[in-house]
């Protein structure tokens, strides 16, 4: 098949590595791709949001299947958009993406399903929220309602901090549209784990659990980001875990959203809260995280494109998913001053010493400058992979695969999996 991934970061690199590896893939290309992405697929100079461009370039090259892996263009409508043009598709519709693209959406199907999550209210009106939050309990979580890169979220421990934060969200526009409504609700406790899954609008199969590190400093510190480093599996999900998240939160999603209108088709990210209540549901995501995808992906048997195509296919009930009795650990190696303000353009060497077996150097933010090098272009860089026996023997493997990178400005956390392993 000739098959097109969109997309152009650390997730992306993971599925094309993923499909290139598949039985089924004649031609791979991804658009827009990066640096490494180009060892594994033709890159094509196409933005993840240029639908029309895409479906032309689609069309044009007799794309058998194509694979959404950005948030942006499935709660743009571009899975709408390719099969209206008669490409099949891997990636929920626009009316189900909105599981990931409106937290106000989320909370509220939560809510009438009987999903467990935070309590929560939901304000169009930055006055009206501030009014609330002068008789809140502190902590609290303020969300920006959309898309925000995984950014969008506040953990306020006082009246100044959350009222500030409203400014922030929904008057400075930090995160542009996404704070014209903002999700207000209590602060949850507990291990915080990540579970991807796959479904196709029945039927629902879980993959590995991983955990990630949002903070941009060691010790869970700093600002917020897309994410420093996860590892995989979670020591916390145990089986009684899985057991309550099959029977209350997975299955009841899916249901929930057919009916809804809104059948599912793709992968569904839960952001569980282990708390002492019993786990609850954080956020959706309606794709594969990044970079849990760095962890799971390489750790999966299965042929992810069988999979794929089952989901899309409505079969996926036919697939049992297998995952390697080992462990990844995912390191990012970011730009210095990430998430706020960093340099790019300087070049990148060390990556011979990775197999894409056992260690990976998966592309986050890198290109070709005109001389044909490998340079920085975004926050995040690289996300350096490896595979071990157990937590221990991936972190370890993965911090010795970091010394084999080099680039100026570079920044690390240095403690991804550490309580853990």
């Amino acid at each position: 098949m000739n098959i097109l991934v969109v997309g152009g970061g650390g997730r992306e690199h993971a599925i094309c590595l993923a499909v290139s590896k598949s039985r089924h893939t004649d031609k791979l290309y991804c658009a827009p791709g990066n640096a490494g992405i180009a060892s594994v697929a033709e890159c094509v100079p196409i933005g993840a949001m240029e639908f029309d461009s895409l479906v032309e370039f689609a069309k044009d090259k007799a794309i058998d299947f194509a694979i959404i892996g950005m948030d942006d263009p499935l709660a743009g409508g571009i899975v709408d958009k390719f099969e209206q043009a008669g490409i099949k598709t891997f990636g929920p519709r626009k009316n189900a993406a909105i599981l990931e693209a409106s937290k106000a959406f989320s909370k509220d199907l939560m809510k009438k399903y009987s999903i467990p999550t935070a309590d929560y209210n939901t304000f169009f009106d930055p006055k009206e929220a501030v009014d609330y939050l002068k008789t809140a309990r502190y902590p609290i979580v303020l969300k920006a309602d959309g898309l925000a890169l995984g950014k969008g979220v506040l953990i306020c421990n006082d009246f100044e901090q959350a009222a500030d934060g409203v400014r922030v969200i929904m008057e400075d526009k930090k995160f542009g549209d996404a704070g014209n409504k903002l999700v207000i609700e209590e602060f949850m406790t507990g291990r915080e784990v990540s579970v991807l899954s796959f479904t196709d609008g029945r039927t629902i199969k879980i993959m590995s659990s991983a955990q990630d590190h949002k903070r941009a400093y060691d010790g869970d510190k700093g600002p917020n980001t897309g994410g420093m480093g996860t590892f995989s599996p979670s020591p916390w999900y145990t089986d009684e875990v899985d057991d309550f998240c099959k029977k209350n939160i997975y299955q009841k999603t899916v249901d929930a959203m057919a009916k809804e209108g809104r059948p599912f088709v793709g992968v569904i990210f839960f952001g569980l809260m282990l708390t002492e209540d019993g786990p609850k549901v954080l956020e959706y995501n309606c794709r594969f995280g990044d970079p849990e995808a760095q962890v799971v992906l390489p750790r999966m048997k299965n042929d992810i494109v069988d999979v794929m195509e089952a989901c899309v296919d409505g079969r996926l009930s036919e697939i049992e998913l297998e995952f390697e009795d080992n462990a990844a650990v995912c390191v990012v190696m970011a730009s210095d001053g990430y998430p706020v303000s960093y340099e790019k353009g300087f070049p990148i060497t060390g990556f011979d010493s990775f197999d894409n077996e056992n260690t990976f150097c998966f592309h986050a933010g890198t290109a070709f400058d005109k001389e044909g090098n490998i340079v920085t272009a975004g926050g995040r860089v690289l996300g350096v992979t490896a595979k071990g026996s157990d937590l221990t023997d991936a972190r370890r493997r993965a911090y010795e695969a970091t010394e084999n990178i080099s680039f100026a400005n570079s920044y690390m956390r240095n403690d991804i999996g550490k309580d853990f392993a």
